[in-house]
């Protein structure tokens, strides 16, 4: 049990802030409520119509939140390479050569497709 004691202080201590922060922001917060505050998207601007659903997004926002993703991943995976660099020697060295080829190919191919223009 003694294992999990700091991790179920961390948890006691995320919960503790989570409620205190709700709290305090009913407490502290404003109370008067009108129309332009219960709207959606406070702005000032009057909302306009939108059909039953929400609409619909363009598959290329989809397409382009995936490839930013994938991206990023790779990022994650290179962090523990450059830390054990050293210790994995020429073996490492190859294999992240084929991974970062393999990125690159897909980045090429994204590229060509035209995945990457902002229209």
């Amino acid at each position: 049990m003694e294992l999990y004691t700091p991790v179920i202080a961390l948890a006691l201590i995320a919960a503790g802030f989570a409620v205190f922060s709700v709290v305090m922001s009913t407490l502290t917060g404003p109370s008067r409520y009108n129309r332009a505050k219960v709207d959606s998207y406070e702005c000032g601007i009057e909302p306009t119509p939108q059909p039953v659903g929400g609409g619909r997004f363009p598959v290329k926002y989809y397409i382009t939140a995936m490839l930013f993703i994938i991206f990023d991943i790779e990022i994650v995976f290179l962090y523990p390479w450059a830390v054990a660099f050293d210790q994995m020697g020429l073996f490492g060295l190859i294999e992240m050569v084929l991974f970062l080829l393999t990125v690159f190919v897909a980045y090429a191919y994204v590229w060509r497709r035209g995945g990457l223009d902002w229209d």
